[in-house]
């Protein structure tokens, strides 16, 4: 059996122990999971003699031939059940709920599979009981895109900050960065903040942050800073030289070449 688990970001960081409520079939309190009412009312089942295998011999051209098989009468345990619990009917098992705790490793990722041994559905009169698969479910962060182990933002610069610079502050899984703006910043501009991504499931290493630099561009301006616009314009260092133009171009030419 399998169950979901929901983690944001900063659980998958650090890892994180979580209770689950899980509904699975668990082992009659009543009969100690053995399906008889009073613990013992079983006898050697008569068709195996207690065996669990039934023998059959056939006849063919070629002689005789022996074949065997499950006991279809005690399913292959050698006992039958003379008076059946009446708490599970005789199953040995019984439908209920458990809290389980359980503890997801860091830099898990969305669908991963963690298996807890002997912790599924009980099974019947005393056999052995399945596992309990936990699968990652990953939930969608406001901020942060996940790419594997680095994470990414994108930053909204306004203008005035981009040709300027200056410093700003941007959102980690753990808290806030401070990033350094050089002046003339340029759109698509990517910044790299070392380690502030997740680490690796095996412990091996540790994923980047990275900034994507946008520039915003206001769509209602006032008369003033309309006429402020048109002043600088008019200014050749806010003209571009064809050397940015032409990178421009690559950078376009690369992306469908």
């Amino acid at each position: 059996m399998w169950v979901k688990v929901k983690l944001n970001l900063k659980e998958i960081l650090n890892g994180v122990e979580k209770k689950i409520k899980v509904k699975k079939y668990v082992s009659c309190s009543h009969c100690n999971g053995n399906g008889s009412e009073n613990g013992n009312s079983t006898s050697t089942c008569s068709t195996c003699n207690g065996s669990g295998v039934v023998t059959r011999v056939t006849n063919t051209i070629l002689g005789q031939m022996q074949t065997s098989s499950t006991c279809p009468t005690c399913n292959g345990e050698g006992t039958t059940i003379t008076k059946k619990c009446s708490y599970c009917n005789g199953e040995g098992i019984v439908r209920d709920e458990e809290i389980l705790s359980i503890r997801i490793p860091a830099g898990v990722a969305e669908g991963m599979q963690l298996s807890m041994s002997g912790k599924g559905n009980a099974a019947r009169r005393g056999g052995i009981n399945g596992d309990l698969l936990i699968v990652v479910e990953e939930e969608q962060d406001p901020d942060l895109i996940r790419d594997e182990n680095d994470v990414i933002y994108n930053l909204f610069l306004s203008f005035p900050m981009a040709a300027l610079g200056g410093t700003v502050e941007v959102p980690t899984i753990d808290g806030v960065a401070k990033v350094k703006i050089e002046p003339g910043t340029q759109p698509g501009k990517v910044l790299r903040l070392r380690n502030k991504g997740l680490p690796s499931v095996n412990g091996f290493g540790k994923g980047d942050e990275l900034v994507n630099v946008n520039v915003y561009v206001p769509e209602n301006l006032s008369d003033k800073e309309r006429k402020w616009l048109q002043e600088m314009d008019k200014s050749e260092n806010f003209i571009p030289s064809k050397t940015e133009r032409r990178k421009v171009f690559d950078k376009f030419k690369r992306m469908f070449d």
